[in-house]
């Protein structure tokens, strides 16, 4: 793709993120037939977004990174997605229902960074990613189905678009992580009370610092470096559940604690 069917690409998808309009498919002189294109449009997106009221990208989210979710898209390979700082909120969020087209809900853990993560002289794996891992915390993603039929539209345009990202609930961060058998614990998810999925973190790629690793190498590749501060979502351990109005949802994940979100 040129520059000029990236832009338009990423015209298109910012122009139905901020007017609520429904994606069919991209036309074919900007429809991204890769990831590598896929990813341009992405980074082509985010630019367009900054300047409007969803502003900067204050993290990043990888879907596909569990069997579940695999199964659940019928996508095979991680995916990701920036996050916006406008639409991540802090251990108790609130999200208008009537703000998405198809609202749904992920139970997820999330890493904040306290050093960056570069080429460091090769490729990241689950080990050479806890150094620059500052806190872990439990998270909601906030998903929202924008599309008429994403089944049809393939994982280059969902990739395109933050992989249907459209927020997060961040819980309280845990410092001491490293007590944790990460790969072990459970995580729960309860709407209205009743719980309606659980999973392990050793669900997210057998770990969920592979996922880290995963994107860390993917950003090296594409001359990106993860930065301090930033928070990356690792991948839901229970299948997306789509949320009514008025829906309470929490979330619970062993030795990480707790987060909710509610949609009036």
């Amino acid at each position: 793709m040129n520059p000029a069917q990236i832009h338009r690409a990423a015209a298109l998808l910012s122009r139905s993120r901020l007017d609520g309009s429904t994606i069919d498919e991209l036309p074919d002189s900007c429809r991204p037939v890769n990831e590598t294109e896929a990813y341009l449009i992405q980074d082509d997106l985010h630019e367009c977004l900054r300047r409007t009221k969803f502003g900067r990208v204050a993290g990043h989210k990888i879907g596909c990174t569990t069997s579940v979710m695999q199964d659940f898209l019928n996508i095979r390979n991680p995916c990701a997605g920036g996050v916006f700082a406008s639409t991540a909120q802090n251990v108790e969020g609130i999200f208008e229902h009537e703000d998405y087209r198809h609202v749904g809900v992920e139970c997820e853990i999330a890493v904040r960074l306290g050093a960056p993560l570069d080429s460091g002289g090769g490729s990241h794996n689950a080990n050479s990613v806890a150094g620059a891992v500052a806190q872990v915390m439990p998270a909601i993603e906030i998903v929202d189905d924008r599309y008429d039929n994403y089944a049809s539209l393939g994982a280059p345009t969902l990739i395109a678009d933050d992989f249907f990202d459209a927020g997060c609930v961040l819980g309280d961060p845990v410092r001491d992580w490293r007590l944790l058998d990460l790969a072990s614990i459970a995580g729960y998810m309860r709407i209205n009370g009743i719980e309606v999925g659980r999973g392990r973190g050793g669900d997210i790629m057998g770990h969920p610092f592979t996922a880290l690793a995963w994107l860390a190498n993917l950003f090296v590749q594409r001359g990106k470096v993860l930065a301090p501060g930033e928070f990356i979502l690792l991948g839901s351990v229970v299948e997306t559940k789509w949320v009514q109005m008025g829906d309470k949802v929490e979330i619970d994940i062993e030795g990480l604690g707790r987060a909710q979100a509610q949609f009036p």
